[in-house]
């Protein structure tokens, strides 16, 4: 099953941070203080993948200056202990077939689980069950009379139920029936459901901050000690990692039989970790980790000076140079105690969500940016990730959907304020974040910006790089013909997609003073993105235009500009190679409002030979046959695009 969603409530800085939607790769942005790594330990509580972690303290994580009001209204039942964290999880294929497997198809009318848990420890569950539905598949498909049968069918209750199973002949059937009922006769389908099933299902959180960075060195007595009494050190757990993908018993290390067996095993776990670091450390491609055991000697550090010790080091093939690991970059040692302990939960092949605080933190730009590429490539196929950060390397400008703005306005405020607008808060919308929150989207934009787009003084928004060439070549022909195109003080910025969109408006319109319009597709799915810019005063109502306020349809975007036949003359003439047959209009299906939609029906049905149909390959026909297309373009095509030319320069006047 996945995360979908968690909130946090009544915990450190936080009194009601909102719900929190979660994706494959999740980036929680805030400046220091805003209170990420408070949601990411409550979430990590729910259920740990270290058992020792899992207890809320009340004295500990309740905010502290209600603490004492709390307590009291708990002890005199004025109040329910408050849950810290609350958690939605969307099951999954095998999920939801465990289930029917017990209880029947029919039985089965949600796929969302929510889970609680309060300060009391107590883990709570939401999951709704057809309880009539579960009732008539055990009766229907087990081996009974048809009169017990029957009796079964007609009951209202799991009680019913189970009394006529009770007054029955005690068959192998009946037996297995009464046995499965009577773990939740007093309750319900789904309580069994989630107790025998899915509880077990639920994703583990592993939590992992600086203090989880492996020291380089440790004693191996000392380290079993921990392991057997179970306090473990954060330290601890990636060289346990390392251990474990060696396929070592922590024993082997001080009763090794066979010197040259036990180094093999040590190097292969370093030569894998080797191989996963160097693939993603731009920094130095020529490290090699290695691990080494010896006896302890005199004048090794304090706590090691007997017993047997192991020790990390990093050998440098460029200046043929070894160094503990513990020397290396705190940045490397990050990376590498990550991966240690990480490679070895993969290996368990355990649900696993990843809680990464301030992951990279000592890294620099380019090896944070090396950090979000391992995140992608390596991470996510496996594990749902959700990371902290302040740092603007550390968002990605391809996925700014995945952002959530972390920020609480009581550390600037004057005043004390009331509970509703104190602590911790997640944002859904950029418009409603602080300038200070902002900077981290504004850095990774701004990077992004000096990379791929065009910006100038005045700024024509648009989604993609097909817009671009339509607008300019309509412009051209246009001109061509004595009319009046686009404003060459214009510059068309095409975003990359509507949901930068946003982002884009909203980090720059108010910090740079940029004259900016927007020229958008619109759907169902666009509007309230749209309404937002203007409702939050980042724009103008009369600088945002779509292309549907000039082909007077409900839904457009700059393909529906033109008429379809022609539309159709630009896919067919680029996609010739690999199309099954031309497109011809009547195979467009009147009722999808945009061409390209239409057209995608038409590609499901009939797919091309190869590759995939985009968008921005018609565009670049056209532009790059504009001499011989302009006059076949449609006066009412004209039209459109001169009275659209015509609303944007007059925002220049």
């Amino acid at each position: 099953m996945k995360l979908t969603r968690f909130s946090v409530s009544e915990f450190r800085s936080v009194w009601e941070s909102g719900p929190i939607a979660v994706a494959d790769i999740t980036c929680l942005v805030g400046k220091n203080e805003a209170g990420k790594t408070a949601l990411l330990k409550a979430l990590y509580r729910l259920n740990p993948l270290v058992d020792d972690d899992s207890n809320f303290n009340v004295t500990d994580d309740y905010p502290r200056k209600e603490v004492s009001n709390y307590e009291h209204e708990v002890e005199t039942n004025q109040k329910a202990p408050t849950a810290p964290v609350e958690a939605t999880f969307e099951l999954e294929e095998l999920d939801v077939e465990a289930v029917i497997a017990v209880f029947g198809r029919d039985a089965i009318i949600s796929r969302s689980l929510i889970l609680f848990k309060d300060y009391d420890n107590k883990r709570r569950f939401q999951f709704v069950l057809n309880e009539q539905a579960a009732r008539m598949f055990l009766a229907n498909s087990a081996d009974l009379t048809d009169a017990l049968r029957e009796q079964l069918r007609a009951a209202l209750d799991w009680k019913s139920f189970s009394a006529a199973l009770e007054e029955a002949g005690a068959t192998a059937e009946v037996t297995r029936l009464r046995q499965l009922v009577a773990k939740f006769a007093d309750h319900c389908a789904a309580r069994y459901a989630y107790n025998e099933i899915l509880g077990q299902r639920v994703p583990k959180f592993l939590y992992f901050d600086e203090y989880y960075q492996m020291t380089g060195h440790e004693n191996v007595q000392a380290f079993l000690g921990r392991l057997n009494a179970k306090k473990l050190l954060p330290s601890d757990y990636p060289l346990l990692g390392l251990i474990n993908l060696a396929r070592l018993d922590i024993n082997d290390l001080l009763n090794a039989k066979r010197t040259l067996e036990l180094t093999n095993m040590l190097e292969g776990a370093g030569n894998q970790l080797s191989r996963q670091i160097l693939r993603y450390w731009s920094q130095n491609k020529h490290l090699q980790m290695k691990f080494d055991v010896r006896e302890a000697k005199p004048e090794d550090p304090p706590h090691m000076r007997q017993g047997v010790n192991i020790w990390g080091k990093i050998y440098d093939s460029v200046h043929w140079a070894t160094t503990e690991l513990g020397s290396r970059s705190r940045g490397f040692v990050w990376f590498f105690s990550f991966l240690a302990w990480y490679e070895d939960v993969k290996r368990s092949r355990e649900n696993v969500v990843l809680l990464l605080d301030e992951p990279g933190l000592s890294l620099h730009g380019k090896a944070q940016a090396d950090l979000l590429r391992y995140f992608e490539e390596q991470l996510k196929p496996h594990h749902q990730v959700i990371y902290t950060t302040h740092s603007p390397f550390m968002v990605d400008p391809h996925h700014f959907d995945r952002v959530r703005i972390v920020q609480d306005k009581g550390i600037d405020a004057s005043e004390e304020l009331p509970r509703e607008k104190d602590g911790t808060k997640v944002l859904t919308e950029v418009f409603d974040a602080s300038n200070d929150s902002l900077f981290p989207l504004q850095g990774a934009l701004g990077y992004e910006i000096h990379q791929t787009l065009f910006v100038g003084p005045n700024c024509l928004v648009v989604e993609g790089p097909e817009d671009m060439l339509f607008l300019q070549s309509m412009s051209s022909i246009i001109e061509r013909e004595g009319g009046n195109g686009l404003d060459p003080r214009w510059t068309i910025t095409p975003v990359g997609g509507s949901g930068k969109v946003p982002t884009f408006v909203a980090l720059l319109a108010p910090q740079t003073g940029l004259r900016i319009a927007t020229l958008l597709d619109i759907q169902a799915s666009d509007r309230q993105t749209v309404e937002g810019l203007y409702k939050r005063r980042l724009l103008q109502r009369k600088r945002m235009l779509t292309y549907a306020e000039f082909t007077q349809t409900a839904e457009a975007d700059v393909a529906d500009m033109f008429e379809r036949d022609f539309y159709l003359l630009l896919v067919n003439a680029e996609y010739a190679n690999v199309l099954q047959r031309p497109i011809s209009a009547p195979d467009l299906d009147a009722r999808i409002p945009r061409v390209i939609r239409a057209i995608e029906a038409v590609l499901s049905r009939e797919p091309l030979k190869k590759g995939s149909f985009g968008h921005f390959r018609p565009a670049r026909y056209f532009a790059e046959h504009l001499a011989d297309l302009g006059p076949k373009v449609s006066a009412t095509t004209k039209g459109r695009f001169a009275q659209a030319f015509e609303k944007l320069d007059a925002m220049l006047a």
